[in-house]
Formats: C-alpha cells, sequence, structure tokens
C-alpha cells in the first residue's frame, strides 16, 4: 500500500492507487480493462466491454433523481509510459510508484499516470459511493487516447443513453473547457544507402539532453526546445567538418516534446578539434537562446567506438536540410481566445534503422483548415528533400457552444462552493470530446479536472488540494444536473 492511500477524498485516491499497481500504456490497458470488469462485478453494476475494449459501466440514479438528464463520466485508461534514462522500468508489467511531495503527488522516475489516471479513479469513486447523489450515470473508459485515440475512434452510435457529457482529463482546477484543437499524425521516411565508413574518420556520440520536454499540446506555447531541432541544428554547423551520420534516435512519442537526442557521428580526424569548437560554440549559443526555459539543457560531444557504416552523402544531405527546414512550435495563436495556441506541430521523433530514417510529427489546430495548410507545408519541404510522405490519424476539433445549459449549470455550482466564476477556456490539445461529439452530436459537453503539471514527462505531479475540490465540484455538479 502507498502512501496516497491515506489521502483525501480516500476513495478517488484508493482508486488511483489500484490503477497506479496495474501496467497501463497506451495499447497495453488489457490488465487494467480487466480490473475494472472485477470492479463493476463487486459493486453489481450493469458493464460491457464493446467491440474496440472501451469499458462502459451503469449506475441507476439515486432514488428521487430519476428526472435528471442522463450523464456520461468520461476518461481514458491509458498513459504515456515515459522514464529518466537513469530509471529501470518496464511500462508493459512494472507498476507506478507514486510518493507525496510537498503538496503533490508524482512518481519515482516516471509518468505518473495522473493523465488520465485521476479522472478514471473519480469515476470509479462516483460508481461505488452509496451516498453520492446523481441522476442515471454511465461510465464510459476509452482505450488508447494518448496514440491514436483509438477507443474513441471505435465507439459506435447507440452504445450509450446520456444528454450530458464530462469528460474528466483536463489539467487545471477552476476551469471549465469548452472546446479543442484537433490533430493529424505526419511521417516523413527517406530510404538511404548504408556505407562503410571511410578511413580517417573517427566515432563520436554527438547528444542533446537535459531538456524538459512536455506536452507538445498544452506545453507547446511555452517554448522549451525541442531536442530534435538542436541536433540537427548541430549536423547544419558540422556539414563544414564534413560529419557523416551513422545513427540517430530522437525522441520517444509524437505528443511529447523531445527531450533528449541521441547520434553516433563519424569526423575526419585531421578535423576533430575543429569540430569541437563548433560545437562547443554552438552549444553556448543555444544555451543561452533557452537559458530562462532550460536551466538543464546539456549538448555532449565525446569521443566512442567508429561505427562501420554511414548513411550515404546524399540521403545525409536532404535529412539534415529538411529537418532544418521542417517547422516546429507554435504557427499561429487564436484571434478568438486569448492566450490559445490555434495551430503548432511538434517533430516528435527521428530515428534510423539500417534502411530508412523516419521522421513524425503531431500537427494541431482548432481550425482543421489551417491544420491541412500546415500539413501541405510539411508535406512540400520533405517532397523537395526527396522523403515518402504519409498523413493519418486525423480527427476534429470541438467547437465551442458559449450557449451550453451544462456549461451555464456548472458556472452556478462553483460560484456557490467557492465564490468565484470557474474561466471558460479551449484547449490546445486532442481531447475525445471532439471525436465523441461526432458520433453523439446531441451530447451537451464539458471537460474540466484537477491540476495537473507536465504531463507526458517523467517530471508529471497532480496537486492535492487540487483533487479534493475537483471531487466535491463534481459530486454537487452531479447533484445539479439540469432536468429532462
Amino acid at each position: 500500500m502507498s502512501e496516497i492511500k491515506n489521502l483525501e477524498p480516500k476513495g478517488l485516491w484508493n482508486n488511483f492507487d489500484m490503477i497506479c499497481s496495474i501496467a497501463h500504456p497506451s495499447k497495453k490497458e488489457s490488465k487494467l480493462v480487466e480490473a475494472l470488469v472485477d470492479f463493476a462485478k463487486r459493486n453489481n453494476l450493469e458493464h460491457t466491454v464493446d467491440k474496440i475494449g472501451n469499458v462502459i459501466i451503469r449506475k441507476p440514479a439515486s432514488k428521487g433523481m430519476e428526472n435528471l438528464k442522463g450523464v456520461v463520466l468520461q476518461a481514458h485508461i491509458d498513459m504515456v509510459p515515459q522514464k529518466n534514462a537513469d530509471t529501470n522500468h518496464d511500462f508493459a508489467k512494472d507498476p507506478i510508484l507514486p510518493w507525496i511531495d510537498n503538496g503533490w503527488v508524482r512518481a519515482k522516475g516516471t509518468t505518473l499516470g495522473a493523465d488520465n489516471g485521476i479522472g478514471v479513479s473519480a469515476i470509479l469513486a462516483v460508481l461505488e459511493d452509496k451516498n453520492a447523489v446523481h441522476g442515471p450515470i454511465e461510465a464510459l473508459l476509452t482505450i488508447d487516447e494518448e496514440t491514436g485515440m483509438t477507443g474513441a475512434f471505435g465507439l459506435e452510435a447507440g452504445e450509450l443513453n446520456g444528454d450530458i457529457l464530462l469528460n474528466l482529463d483536463s489539467e487545471t482546477e477552476g476551469e471549465l473547457y469548452v472546446g479543442c484543437a484537433g490533430g493529424i499524425d505526419g511521417t516523413f521516411v527517406f530510404d538511404y544507402k548504408k556505407e562503410n565508413t571511410p578511413v580517417g574518420l573517427s566515432g563520436f556520440a554527438l547528444n542533446v539532453t537535459g531538456l524538459k520536454g512536455g506536452h507538445s499540446g498544452m506545453d507547446i506555447i511555452l517554448g522549451r526546445a525541442n531536442a530534435n531541432k538542436v541536433l540537427f541544428r548541430l549536423f547544419k554547423a558540422l556539414e563544414k567538418v564534413n560529419i557523416r551520420i551513422s545513427e540517430i534516435n530522437g525522441g520517444s512519442l509524437r505528443n511529447a516534446i523531445p527531450r533528449e537526442a541521441f547520434s553516433t557521428v563519424a569526423i575526419p580526424t585531421d578535423k576533430v578539434a575543429e569540430a569541437k569548437a563548433i560545437v562547443e560554440e554552438l552549444a553556448k549559443e543555444v544555451k543561452n537562446e533557452y537559458s530562462l526555459v532550460e536551466p538543464t539543457f546539456e549538448i555532449s560531444f565525446n569521443a566512442t567506438a567508429l561505427h562501420p557504416n554511414v548513411i550515404d552523402l546524399d540521403t545525409q544531405s536532404r535529412l539534415i536540410n529538411a529537418v532544418y527546414a521542417c517547422p516546429n512550435g507554435v504557427m499561429r495563436m487564436s484571434d478568438s481566445m486569448e492566450d490559445l495556441t490555434e495551430t503548432s506541430t511538434n517533430l516528435a521523433i527521428v530515428k534510423s534503422d539500417d534502411k530508412t530514417i523516419s521522421i513524425s510529427c503531431l500537427l494541431r489546430s482548432s481550425v482543421d483548415s489551417a491544420k491541412m495548410d500546415l500539413a501541405q507545408m510539411m508535406l512540400s519541404v520533405f517532397t523537395l528533400a526527396g522523403a515518402k510522405s504519409n498523413f493519418e490519424g486525423g480527427y476534429p476539433g470541438w467547437k465551442p457552444n458559449m450557449e451550453s445549459p451544462i456549461l451555464k449549470s456548472m458556472q452556478e455550482t462553483y460560484n456557490k462552493l467557492y465564490g468565484t466564476t470557474p474561466k471558460k477556456m479551449a484547449i490546445h490539445a486532442g481531447l475525445e470530446c471532439g471525436l465523441l461529439g461526432g458520433v453523439y452530436p446531441n451530447w451537451d459537453m464539458i471537460s474540466f479536472g484537477p491540476t495537473i503539471m507536465n504531463p507526458h514527462s517523467p517530471d508529471e505531479r497532480v496537486n492535492i488540494d487540487s483533487v479534493k475540490k475537483f471531487w466535491d465540484y463534481l459530486l454537487e455538479t452531479l447533484k445539479n444536473i439540469p432536468k429532462k
């Protein structure tokens, strides 16, 4: 039993502790699905697992509350598997180890999975709470949100009967989200010829480490460095000394800003001193540019065993130019909502194997036409460079409805509880609401949650006090659902 089980509200934190004990990275949620089915059985609740693997659990209305509109409580059960380089952890089987740190819960060397495990835990706590007052409830617990929204994509019409969707996947307490960005995955592949490493070269490991990373949607506005872009900036500078690239491994997930990028390169032995000077000078420049946002930023250039092979020079040149030119970061801010990113892209992964170099990006926008314009921009860059391009996994955004009855009700409820009005927000991330609203177009939808910092990174943490406020607010919201 971890120390978080002693936190309040106990029902929520006990469920979160259970979730942490079961490995549940994206696409490997089957053990948690089994646990959720067992939970429903223990509590004598109607339940089903749909064709795609989403878990649906139903709880009847409290006595006298049968005339309220039906509510769908929704969260995703998968988590982003990110760990520090020095952490020994297998996300496919090892439990997450939560601990309390000065008013926050975080994990030991890994992502915590508060995104969206706290939302799932709150739903389970409502389902098993015999004292909770509410109308008819359906829990929709979706799979694989983080790597493709597979569960939301696969949800079929007619599975649910509710009128209102409460998505519990937002990450700032006191904010009600009424819209979100859509997204699309871009993949660009270079075929290359593997050549024997020429004589007269020395091997080096050129690495970028120590960056903050973070969520490629919500954190993109913070201007953090992208490890892949920095690495290729170094490659570009080192073309002067005839660098040859053997291997590249930068970033790990499309929806995480890359924190680290590693490469094995070869430098003409008679130009090693010049290469070191270039790296040192550029490292100073880049670290100065990001001095306020990336205080632990490191660039290393250390001698290593010479790799027997290199990427052919023509492909290498086209690759360097394409990645160097590839758009990354915030492309446009919203005109309709202050401080909201409208359109962005994350150059998430650059990885080589024996035959290809693959670049993976995630493009986001609350304006579908802007998203596709950005896709065409990137397509143009990589087409000119001779790469094969593919876009897939596109999903729509969620258009705000400022006349929403549940929005009005939840604003009034929050004001009664805390004496202030919650902020109306849109989020630069791919909430499942956009997809779910496409299947159930008559749903009235809101997204909210506790305060979670640095999701999708090992620095992820959830604020304990905000979880209590979120829980109390959820219970009061359910009491005040509009009547049918």
